[in-house]
């Protein structure tokens, strides 16, 4: 029994806020460091002048799967397994996949939530290949989704761009909202998707994100006294440091978990793969090893028209490259996310399977392409 993709679906909140226009907000970033994070544009459900939501996460969650579904030409109702990541949910409780379900309209189905950032989407891919081979389903949707602009618009709305420090800037300009999906078959087809690898090698490192407030960790009397509620806090010095050495680290593993060697890989989709400061900290610190030189002409990524979309930035990625027709039928694919909140990576490297991309027909429900509203 193979797992195999069948399409992919994506969509981004409103219209894109370009670099221009956040700066209007927030003030200014050197030029150097905008060439460095590469961020051009991005989305946001949060109104950065009024700070309302013009969807939910669930909403994007549910308008990437039904582009998936619509795109495959599978009906609602043939979908078992859900299987959604975040790292920004509508709720604590209860878990959102559950909300993702009511919006598909299933009154019953396998659900999985996954709280993880970048990482989170690839192990949601392999638990649903896992669970689809057993047996115990035979179609699922894998969704990341994220809405990070509610945690970003309050650090500046209603103060003096001038005020706005420049290490929260950095923030600011690097994270965009989005949602996307993989429609996945268990059948006697040939290719899919292999095992995946996946660990955290953050044993004795702080953090290189985190998202503090909202949880149980601090009396809730504290946590209301803080000067925000809920806080978005980037070490940036040592996620440049530091994401090189798991990239490496990543690269050698899936590879070595596919049984396949670098230059064997057709696409690489590797969200910030082309960043400027991580190919230029992949130099300093002597890690061009020979994966990464047969690879980074090879890799995929949006991170300009996007911004970093944590869980959804490799599904998002490889909607637009399969729409844009860079995947091909029997296209070995490599997946690979690194997440810096405690330091883990997760990819794996399968055989492309879907079709070549076309709209679909009048006669059933339009695809929502990346960007559309």
């Amino acid at each position: 029994m193979s797992v195999r993709i069948l399409s992919t679906g994506a969509h981004l909140p409103g219209d894109p806020i370009d670099n221009d226009v956040l700066a209007g907000y927030v003030g200014p970033l050197p030029q150097d460091v905008l060439a460095g994070i590469q961020v051009q544009r991005r989305h946001w459900i949060a109104d950065p002048e009024t700070g309302e939501h013009s969807e939910s996460n669930a909403d994007l969650a549910h308008r990437a799967c039904a582009s998936a579904l619509a795109a495959g030409g599978v009906p609602t109702d043939e979908v078992d397994l859900l299987v959604l990541c975040t790292a920004s949910p509508d709720y604590l409780l209860p878990p959102m996949v559950t909300l993702l379900q009511d919006r598909l309209g299933l009154a019953r189905c396998a659900t999985v939530e996954i709280r993880s950032g970048c990482a989170g989407f690839v192990e949601g891919l392999e638990f649903a290949r896992l669970l689809l081979e057993s047996g115990a389903g035979r179609t699922a949707l894998v969704v990341g989704s994220e809405t990070i602009s509610p945690l970003l618009v309050p650090v500046f709305r209603d103060r003096d761009p001038r005020l706005v420090r420049m290490r929260d800037r950095l923030g600011l300009y690097s994270f965009g909202d989005g949602a996307g999906a993989v429609l996945l078959r268990a059948d006697g087809g040939p290719g899919g998707l292999r095992p995946a690898a996946f660990r955290c090698v953050g044993g004795g490192h702080a953090p290189g994100m985190q998202i503090v407030g909202g949880g149980t960790a601090t009396p809730l009397h504290r946590q209301l006294a803080a000067r925000r509620l809920i806080d978005l806090r980037v070490d940036v010095v040592q996620s440049a440091k530091r994401t090189p050495s798991v990239i490496t680290e990543g690269l050698a593993d899936v590879l070595g978990r596919a049984g396949l060697a670098a230059e064997a890989v057709d696409v690489c989709v590797l969200p910030e793969g082309n960043a400027e400061y991580l190919t230029e900290e992949m130099a300093a610190s002597g890690l061009h090893t020979g994966d990464w030189l047969a690879l980074q002409h090879k890799v995929f990524e949006n991170l300009t028209t996007v911004g970093a979309t944590g869980s959804a930035a490799v599904p998002i990625a490889l909607d637009e490259a399969w729409r844009a027709g860079r995947l091909h039928a029997g296209d070995e694919v490599m997946l690979l996310a690194v997440e810096t909140s405690k330091w883990k990576y997760a990819g794996t490297v399968l055989t492309w399977t879907a079709a070549e991309f076309a709209a679909p027909s009048a006669g059933r429900a339009a695809a929502t392409p990346v960007g559309a509203r």
